[in-house]
């Protein structure tokens, strides 16, 4: 029973973590419709400028967050302007293409600039634990939870008790309408698309202190978080954090109960089955824009 206990709990806090890496993606989807497939190695990417911010700058990892998250915010503005924009006409299908172009580009170029097969985040916290429900919890997952939630939070605030969400959340709705009353919807497109990778910066730095990575990690990332915005509901905030939560709990459950091997098909096998049912995704519309 303890074991299943302990696979819920990783699972909710891992979850977290899941929910902000998605959140961007989904963010980004729900304003512009471009599905940014370069998310995934943008939270690599992330975990990289933490490695290299703690080795060379001797800073903890989260207060080097107030230098990362600045930095990916001003790469995705730049993505966006350069290249995003530019895209006038189907755009989900043409931003596929581009940004698996862009992710090439950064995977490529971290390809050269790392060597090590494989790297991690380290600090004091990161292999310590402590005692709780007859098992060892390591700190690092409870502190990327709280940050996870703190910044969910904000997002949450920025988007519905701000004015420029406001004009995110008309942009959501109808472009054209939101740019007929006065919102600059190309300004908005552009700070969503920074918004949604300097998450993944915060995302990046959490992953990369509780796995291994490398650019190829990406690989793997990216098929999760879209599994999770399918399975939430394209363009759903909130329909994001439930899917993170519930496709890192069945994982896990799955894994002790049964088998690792397992543990991420039971979880498609039930996704399949939930979207024959209800196609949209768990707070996705059949119909219009998604919220």
């Amino acid at each position: 029973m303890t074991i299943i206990i302990e696979a819920i709990v990783l699972g909710i806090l891992t979850g977290s973590v899941y929910a902000l890496m998605s959140s961007g993606l989904t963010l980004v989807f729900g304003v512009m419709e471009i599905i940014n497939v370069a998310q995934g190695i943008m939270v690599i990417l992330g975990a990289y400028l933490s490695y290299e911010v703690g080795q060379y700058l001797h800073i903890d990892l989260f207060l080097g967050l107030l230098l990362t998250m600045p930095l990916m915010f001003a790469l995705g503005v730049g993505i966006e302007w350069a290249f995003v924009r530019r895209i006038k006409r189907e755009r989900v299908m043409l931003s596929v293409l581009l940004m698996y172009a862009v992710a090439l580009v950064i995977e490529g170029a971290l390809d050269l600039i790392f060597t090590a097969p494989f790297s991690q985040l380290q600090a004091p916290y990161v292999d310590e634990s402590f005692p709780v429900l007859g098992f060892h919890l390591p700190y690092i997952y409870v502190f990327a939870f709280l940050l996870s939630i703190f910044l969910l939070t904000l997002l949450y605030l920025l988007v519905y008790r701000t004015k420029f969400g406001y004009g995110l959340r008309a942009s959501m709705q109808d472009r054209t309408a939101a740019a007929l009353v006065g919102i600059d919807v190309e300004k908005v497109q552009t700070i969503t698309f920074g918004i949604g990778v300097a998450l993944a910066a915060a995302g990046g730095m959490a992953y990369g202190a509780t796995n291994a990575f490398n650019p190829a990690s990406s690989y793997d990332l990216i098929a999760r978080l879209l599994v999770i915005i399918v399975l939430g509901g394209m363009g759903s905030l909130r329909g994001a954090f439930a899917a993170s939560m519930a496709m890192l709990i069945i994982s896990d459950v799955t894994a002790v109960i049964w088998s690792p091997v397992w543990s991420s098909t039971i979880f498609y096998v039930l996704l399949m089955a939930l979207l024959i049912l209800r196609p949209q995704g768990l707070f996705g519309r059949l119909e219009g824009r998604k919220q």
